[in-house]
């Protein structure tokens, strides 16, 4: 059914197919997921229980051709992330780090025979993944890396450490991003010889690694206060042995990790629009029913600008996100796209929530009422795949043509 907060009849914009799954995701988020998520949050509980139902959903990879991967629509995938965020946005991570992150890598970036061996499974849900790019001690510059893998005795030999990598504790495979120099990347017969006349002496190469591998370990980061109904991690690697195929052999150097980010990005600005829709929906049933001076709050004037003007700027953003993915299914798409609707949606998401739980009063601190839980959570989507201020620089480089990133 159709929101009423669609002031500006966005659903007219969608085909049959894509209504489709806007229902079967919303339904499925009415019935497993709103009845328990205040619980799960104030438990500071994954419900891995969930996983085969979103793979039989066809969540898993769900914009991946190939390798019993669903193969659907950018547009399609974006419309089931705003609806499984207008749950948790924890529980769309999980989605995201499965399918954009640890899948779009081997999709991307793998040899055939990686594809075929990991990606039906994973998208069955059968087996996680995780993806570790960001460091204890770089995050925003990814390239900073101290991640270091060597080749010796016709193997590689993993040293690092990685922190707030989703579902790693309880994945069965981590895609683990790492700095390779021209010796081992030679000796292993995957050195990018064009890169040699610019004067690099190493590149950051992706490895699939079992996590049952020895001298790999995973702690859960606790005592969050966002994204609590989710699972992020510390990973150690200490001399982590893998067989020469481990590595994934395409797109060498940064390009690798930043293909699969913009794929996350774009699943961002578009679940981010649903933890607001859930907000402002939420807001709106509380308004009606809640009376203050023998009247429902609905019918002040400052209740009514604080929904309209909350409705207006999601309606915005949907646009946005929506103009996006039509980009994206055209092959038209540009990676800055990505990040001003990413930088858009994640600030216009967080002050809708936050708004949202000033209708509520007092009441609106509890696990009760979602849009408190929804801001906490927003504020960990506007920090990961890319700050605000990361972003920033993204658009300001298209619009100067300088970069300013240090």
């Amino acid at each position: 059914m159709p929101s009423v907060t669609d002031l500006m009849d966005i659903e007219s914009e969608f085909s049959a197919e894509e209504l489709e799954v806007r229902d079967r995701v919303a339904d499925f988020v009415d019935r497993r997921v709103r009845p328990n998520i205040g619980a799960w949050f104030d438990a500071a509980h994954l419900p891995v229980e969930l996983v085969p139902e979103m793979a039989e959903l066809g969540l898993f990879g769900m914009h991946l051709k190939g390798h019993g991967c669903p193969g659907r629509s950018a547009v399609e995938y974006g419309i089931a992330m705003q609806e499984m965020e207008a749950g948790d946005s924890g529980l769309r991570t999980v989605i995201s780090v499965q399918g954009s992150l640890a899948m779009s890598a081997i999709s991307k970036h793998g040899s055939e025979a990686q594809k075929e061996k990991w990606l039906p499974g994973m998208a069955a849900g059968e087996l996680l993944g995780c993806f570790g790019l960001t460091e204890p001690e770089a995050g925003s510059d990814p390239a900073g890396m101290t991640t270091r893998a060597r080749f010796e005795g016709g193997r590689w030999i993993i040293d690092g450490a990685k922190r707030w990598i989703g579902l790693a504790s309880i994945a069965d495979l981590a895609i683990i991003w790492a700095k390779v120099d021209n010796e081992s990347a030679r000796a292993a017969g995957v050195l990018d010889e064009s890169r040699l006349k610019e004067g690099v002496t190493e590149q950051v190469r992706g490895f699939i690694v079992p996590t049952g591998s020895a001298g790999f370990t995973a702690t859960p980061i606790e005592s969050k206060l966002s994204m609590r109904a989710s699972l992020q991690c510390d990973i150690e690697l200490r001399g982590v042995e893998l067989d020469a195929e481990a590595i994934l052999p395409e797109n060498p150097g940064m390009r690798g990790p930043f293909l699969c980010l913009n794929e996350a990005r774009y699943g961002i600005a578009w679940g981010a629009m649903g933890a607001a829709r859930d907000s402002i929906e939420a807001a709106l049933d509380y308004a009606g029913e809640r009376r203050q001076f023998d009247t429902p709050l609905a019918g002040f004037q400052l209740t009514q600008k604080k929904l309209v003007d909350m409705t207006v700027a999601l309606n915005q953003g949907q646009l946005l996100a929506l103009r996006l993915g039509r980009a994206k299914d055209a092959g038209t798409l540009e990676p800055h796209m990505i990040s001003a609707a990413k930088l858009a949606n994640c600030r216009t998401a967080i002050e809708i929530a936050r708004e949202a739980r000033t209708v509520f009063g007092g009441n609106g601190i509890t696990t009760e009422h979602s849009p408190l839980r929804h801001a906490v959570n927003l504020e960990s989507v506007r920090t990961y795949e890319g700050t605000d201020e990361v972003h920033t620089l993204i658009l300001g480089r298209k619009l100067t043509g300088l970069g300013a990133f240090a």
